[in-house]
């Protein structure tokens, strides 16, 4: 497996893997697919906008996951605070891939100068929170019932990792 930057010939493939979460679980919170355009959209934004977008490819190039972060708020004050999301195709789950995709987020975060990086993750999505918690993130926080989908409330749970130890935001 490999990880690198997505391409606009990867948007096929990221389209089916969100739609598949879309459809079948509550890793993302709407009931809207998105067709190829959107996800060409979304990257052209979340690049012009200086994100990074990452995919994971097998040996024979197919597109196994993908991987982004983008702004925690709108306001300045969070200039220094990401939030991420990954996905990965349901075929390949428990293999790992989650793993390198977020651990490449996490070098990328911390070369770009970010502090802390924020997960919201639907709170009975015990294998997600486990694999944040194996990379450092602690669980910071509890929002009952926010959310629905699928006739039930969703809870959402917030993991946070602190990318570095600053004791400012003005200290290198």
């Amino acid at each position: 497996m490999k990880i690198r930057a997505a391409r606009i010939e990867d948007m096929p493939a990221v389209t089916a893997i969100h739609n598949d979460a879309v459809v079948n679980t509550t890793a993302i919170w709407t009931e809207s697919t998105a067709d190829v355009a959107d996800r060409e959209q979304w990257l052209d934004e979340r690049t012009q906008s200086g994100f990074p977008v990452f995919v994971a490819v097998d040996e024979i190039q197919d597109v196994v996951g993908f991987a982004s972060y983008g702004p925690w708020r709108a306001k300045e004050g969070y200039r220094l605070t990401v939030e991420h999301s990954v996905y990965v195709r349901s075929d390949q789950q428990g293999k790992g891939v989650g793993k390198e995709l977020m651990i490449a987020l996490i070098q990328e975060a911390k070369t770009a100068g970010l502090h802390a990086m924020v997960a919201g993750v639907e709170a009975q999505n015990v294998g997600s929170i486990k694999l944040h918690e194996k990379l450092g993130f602690e669980q910071v926080g509890l929002l009952k019932q926010v959310g629905q989908k699928f006739g039930r409330w969703l809870d959402l749970a917030f993991l946070q990792l602190t990318l570095d130890q600053r004791e400012s935001p003005d200290a290198s």
